[in-house]
């Protein structure tokens, strides 16, 4: 009993004869969002919608996934990005002073409130390096 019809950019979903819902062409989510609707309010399988849309199987079944989580908002909230680069080229130019200063990365980390990690990482990494301990001449 579901239908569709594209007309210019607009598509508009129908359930018998009553139109249900609308969205434009490009929207992704509005689009997610209703198909995984009518899957788990029953009115068709994910594999009717793979079908009808032209869309991979694994994709409908994420957004019914999404939908029985978190609802419709799901669809619609904003992704978390991840913040702001801690190492910057400013904070690299600084950490390399004091490691060719011979100190510590534990001391730098805590001086400059970064994670020792990042820096061991940033180290590994050939972002910053450590240099040569000076050896002491020993007499015997």
């Amino acid at each position: 009993m579901l239908a569709f019809i594209k007309e210019e950019e607009n598509i508009t979903c129908f359930n018998g004869s009553l139109p249900v819902f609308s969205h434009t062409e490009e929207d992704t989510q509005s689009f997610r969002m209703i198909t995984a609707q009518f899957c788990v309010n029953g009115h068709t399988q994910q594999a009717e919608i793979a079908r009808a849309f032209g869309v991979s199987k694994i994709s409908v079944k994420r957004s019914v996934k999404l939908y029985r989580g978190e609802g419709a908002r799901g669809f619609y909230k904003q992704k978390n990005r991840r913040g702001a680069a801690i190492l910057t080229p400013l904070v690299i130019e600084q950490v390399q002073q004091l490691l060719d200063e011979h100190e510590e990365v534990a001391a730098i980390a805590i001086k400059l409130d970064i994670k020792a990690d990042t820096l061991s990482k940033a180290i590994r990494a050939g972002r910053l390096h450590k240099p040569a301990k000076k050896k002491i001449p020993q007499t015997s």
